[in-house]
């Protein structure tokens, strides 16, 4: 039971991370105690886009004369074939993971692990068996889960989390969603689309804190259209879930009020699974829960690694893949460099969607940096008018004094397909000049982009 890499948790940092390792000739094992793929493709990213893509086509069929077609008024949706479809979008990518474990000759073992000194792995099955495996190299990538309040435990029924949410047996008529990132937006659009009163309850004093302010802006204008109640710098301080509907009880700037609702996702952020698994037998460093790494990945202990949500860093699906790959070329000798962190993009699938990449203004200026800042709405783009999806805008973030691009952040209908372009030319050090002289197609949504830029530098055509 000896291996040159053994990887724990099969989610996109751990089954990406196995691959190229077998890619690259070693010999790999990979433990997982529940589903290949992790929480991404089973209970997260994969199968809430399959619920979103629900409601968007439900969305599309009630606004059909919008776009001159006739459709009958009692247009109506099973929510149990919503979920159902939705599991099995998860399903069929799970049994994609294990064929690619297969192709690539990767040994699957099933099991809870923790490590052990001398780069050894206790797997302790679901019977209860318990087996040890070597290696000269263990990569930890045990993920992350929903986050618990003191004043919000979860039952599972009433008060719930992003799994809950995921697959409920009926839709609820009215629900509270405590949390505004991207969990919480994103179910908050799904379940309002289907025609649940939904109020978001956010801390802080905007939603999608994260984002550029202009965006938040814009997103909790969008909501508030749509019929989603927003209470900012509000917070549940407390529930009673003993009668028929949830009791939660808000403090909020004007004072405490009482709302109901038969349904509260706690959508506050997730927790990385680092307990139990070993790290102060071996000694590895954490730092708030987290595990400290390098810039290749590994740990404080030689021969441990560590990827994806158990590090410190954005919590995401495409940064876990891309610290996997790094992780592994790196330990078979490959001539790696380390993450640009300042260049990952963030994407939030709610309706209108939103991309973003780098700085936002605010955080350009605080940096010390004069700023030329570029906007392009999309009422003013050919596509997204016919497209009936004008609600938004590109900004765009530059170095008033070398004209590096700083930041880009988008908002508005299928802006996560569009992001990519700013992250590649951010990476390839590319200038406003060279944005605004590559020709973009036309029409379509990413001249947005170039007209955002032109706008920076004052030579916007179409505002």
């Amino acid at each position: 039971m000896s291996y040159d890499i053994i990887v724990i948790g099969s989610g996109p940092g751990g089954y990406v991370a196995a691959i190229r390792a077998a890619q690259l000739g070693k010999k790999v094992a990979i433990v997982e105690k529940a589903e290949l793929g992790g929480i991404c493709l089973n209970w997260g990213c994969i199968p809430t886009k399959a619920l979103l893509k629900s409601a968007q086509v439900f969305k599309y069929l009630n606004h059909a004369e919008d776009f001159g077609i006739n459709l009958p008024s009692d247009i109506s949706f099973e929510f149990g074939n919503v979920v159902s479809r939705s599991r099995g979008v998860a399903d069929r990518m799970s049994k994609g993971v294990q064929f690619l474990m297969k192709k690539n000759k990767i040994e699957v073992i099933q099991g809870e692990a923790k490590i052990l000194l001398g780069k050894k792995v206790k797997v302790t099955a679901a019977d209860g068996s318990v087996s040890e495996l070597s290696s000269e190299n263990i990569i930890i990538a045990t993920g992350a889960r929903s986050r618990e309040l003191p004043a919000l435990p979860q039952d599972g029924k009433k008060v719930i989390g992003y799994r809950g949410a995921l697959a409920m047996e009926k839709q609820p008529k009215s629900m509270i969603v405590v949390g505004s990132g991207a969990i919480g937006v994103e179910f908050a659009h799904f379940y309002n689309t289907l025609g649940t009163e939904v109020i978001i309850v956010e801390f802080l004093p905007r939603i999608v804190n994260v984002e550029d302010e202009d965006i938040s802006k814009q997103l909790q204008l969008s909501l508030k259209k749509s019929g989603i109640k927003i209470l900012t710098n509000s917070e549940v301080t407390g529930v009673d879930t003993s009668g028929d509907l949830v009791k939660a009880t808000i403090k909020t700037a004007k004072g405490e009020e009482i709302i109901e609702a038969e349904v509260v996702l706690s959508a506050v952020g997730v927790v990385p699974n680092t307990e139990n698994i070993g790290l102060e037998e071996v000694g590895i460093a954490t730092e708030r829960g987290k595990i400290v790494i390098n810039d290749f990945c590994e740990t404080s202990v030689k021969g441990y690694y560590a990827i994806g949500d158990v590090v410190k860093g954005a919590d995401l699906a495409h940064l876990a893949s891309a610290q996997g790959i790094l992780c592994v070329e790196h330990i078979a000798g490959e001539k790696v460099e380390p993450i640009d962190y300042g260049n990952i993009p963030g994407c939030t699938y709610c309706s209108p969607e939103i991309a973003s990449v780098g700085l936002t203004e605010a955080q350009a200026k605080e940096a010390g940096y004069e700023v030329k800042v570029g906007k392009f709405p999309f009422s003013a783009n050919g596509k997204a008018v016919a497209n009936g999806a004008a609600d938004g805008f590109v900004k765009v973030v530059f170095d008033a004094k070398y004209g590096e691009w700083l930041g880009c952040h988008m908002i508005g209908d299928g802006v996560t397909e569009m992001i990519a372009e700013a992250v590649v030319a951010r990476k390839l050090e590319t200038t406003a000049h060279e944005i605004m002289k590559s020709v973009h197609a036309h029409p379509t949504m990413a001249e947005a982009i170039m007209e955002a830029v032109e706008d920076a530098y004052g030579h916007a055509i179409h505002i």
